[in-house]
């Protein structure tokens, strides 16, 4: 008595399903320029690590005998694997069957993947390509009638942004549902030249009178300067890589803690370049980058969202090896100001590090809230709002580095002000409710007004005032509690990261979940 027969007829359809949609359409992949899903998978998981659940799930044709005369297998992959040791779930999307379309898969095996990460809390990632919807208006023949949409699993889905990591990766012509399942995620990538992203594709926009290439309409371009996804790479390999390291930082779940990683880099170096990296004529700009390099762990900044939301530069880093969420100021982008993008990509950002225990290090250069008649078009002060409502709800250790202007509500957001104020100033300070600049014609109008020489006068009051902008002045009344030399910022953070280690704590938040 034996069930090798049965074995081997297991082991046939296997074979079977790894067809994938046959040798035509796999080739039509490669020459696209893209892996197929199979391939993918073997790329960003640890080598031999993947285990695949429901492989044999498809489409079968039976003969008169009863046997399997032909199979069609479904185009979602999924199941468990491993990444740099770390368990993970991956699903992935089969563009060589049906384009990826829902209308030749089985939905269950989605929403199982979703369901499985939540559960098992580990980190979910996709591998989108293609709609993963309703599939085409085809179906409706196929199946003699339509129904109203509804989403399977979309419960779990929005469960794990609370739960678990999720890294999306968009790998094709990513439409519908396939779209909202990219962008649904805490980390989401597209690869230059291959994958687009629509809520509907070309061929549907033309019915609205608009002509489009699919890369005009949703290519890497459009989306990383909407803020749609959070990168653009070359090529599907450095996909795999930015979502390895992505993941590097993050615990596994809610419930555990992010994973310190030994560290090379000396605590105590003190860069003699910071010294001098702040013009002192506060028009002039300067490279933020070059002091996160300057004192975060030597090559750990993982830069997210570079092309939205440009004034603030956001991203995660690593101090003697304790993962930390950064935040800084950019003035090469509106002075640093806060657009309604910026505000936005903060309240997302400030939500990743709530969500998953990550301490935050802000390097601070606001001069306010963008003005103007476009920001007030864009609804800017609401934007701004949800933003300071997103550091005042956060409860992770936090601190915060004056670099050069805090102004306003927006600089008043720099941290919350009702916790234990960690933050250290520079000798560039430049802080209070306006700038000089503009601030003197409004609060001397009267007087300027009534001068016979108001460009002499506003000089007077300009000269005057500049005598008690000191940032040393606001330090004799405790106002801010110390200025550092710029040099010591680095061993000042790494300290911080050792103290603020363990407060951590493990578990749900419990003032706001991530916020989708």
């Amino acid at each position: 008595m034996s069930w090798e027969a049965e074995i081997a007829e297991l082991r046939r359809r296997e074979e079977m399903a790894r067809r994938m949609g046959g040798p035509d359409k796999i080739r039509r992949q490669h020459d696209g320029g893209k892996l197929t899903v199979r391939e993918r998978i073997d790329q960003l998981l640890d080598a031999g690590s993947f285990h695949e659940i429901g492989a044999i799930a498809g489409r079968a044709v039976y003969d008169d005998n009863g046997d399997l005369a032909d199979f069609s297998p479904t185009n979602f992959v999924f199941g468990r694997g491993r990444v740099d040791g770390r368990p993970v779930v991956v699903g992935g999307d089969d563009f060589t069957v049906r384009g990826g379309a829902a209308d030749a898969a089985i939905w269950q095996k989605q929403v199982m993947a979703e369901q499985m990460a939540l559960e098992l809390r580990i980190p979910m990632i996709r591998l989108v390509d293609g709609t993963g919807g309703g599939g085409s208006v085809k179906s409706l023949e196929m199946e003699g009638r339509t129904y109203v949409p509804l989403l399977p699993g979309w419960e779990h889905a929005v469960a794990n942004l609370s739960t678990v990591p999720v890294v999306a990766l968009a790998l094709g012509s990513v439409a519908g549902l396939g779209a909202a399942r990219a962008v649904s995620s805490h980390f989401s990538v597209m690869v230059e030249g291959i994958s687009q992203m629509f809520i509907a594709g070309p061929p549907v926009v033309a019915r609205t009178g608009v002509e489009m290439t699919k890369e005009e309409l949703g290519g890497t371009d459009i989306h990383t300067r909407a803020g749609a996804v959070d990168l653009a790479v070359a090529s599907e390999a450095e996909a795999f890589a930015a979502a390895r390291r992505f993941l590097s930082y993050l615990p596994q779940s809610v419930h555990e803690l992010p994973p310190r990683l030994p560290s090379q880099d000396d605590v105590n170096r003190r860069e003699e370049r910071l010294l001098s990296v702040i013009p002192r004529d506060r028009r002039r700009v300067y490279k933020v980058r070059d002091i996160l390099d300057a004192t975060l762990d030597e090559g750990s900044f993982f830069e997210m969202g570079r092309m939205y939301g440009r004034s603030v530069v956001t991203g995660l880093a690593r101090l003697d090896g304790w993962p930390v969420a950064v935040l800084a100021s950019d003035p090469y982008h509106y002075g640093g100001g806060w657009t309604a993008d910026a505000a936005h990509k903060i309240t997302r950002f400030v939500d990743l590090a709530e969500t998953f225990h990550l301490p935050v290090v802000h390097f601070v250069d606001i001069p306010g809230f963008l003005i103007g008649p476009e920001a007030e078009q864009a609804g800017t002060i609401r934007h701004g709002a949800r933003a300071l409502a997103a550091v005042y709800q956060a409860s992770v250790p936090w601190c915060s580095i004056l670099l050069r202007k805090a102004f306003g509500v927006a600089g008043a957001g720099h941290s919350n002000h009702t916790r234990l104020r960690f933050r250290y100033a520079w000798p560039s300070g430049d802080w209070g409710s306006l700038p000089l600049e503009g601030g003197i014609e409004a609060a001397y109008r009267a007087d300027l007004e009534k001068a016979e020489d108001p460009a002499a006068l506003l000089q007077q009051i300009e000269t005057r005032l500049n005598r008690v902008r000191s940032p040393f002045r606001t330090a004799e009344a405790f106002l801010v509690e110390e200025i550092i030399d710029p040099r010591d910022t680095r061993p000042l953070l790494c300290e911080f990261a050792n103290l603020a280690a363990p407060l951590r704590r493990a578990g749900p938040t419990a003032t706001f979940g991530y916020r989708p």
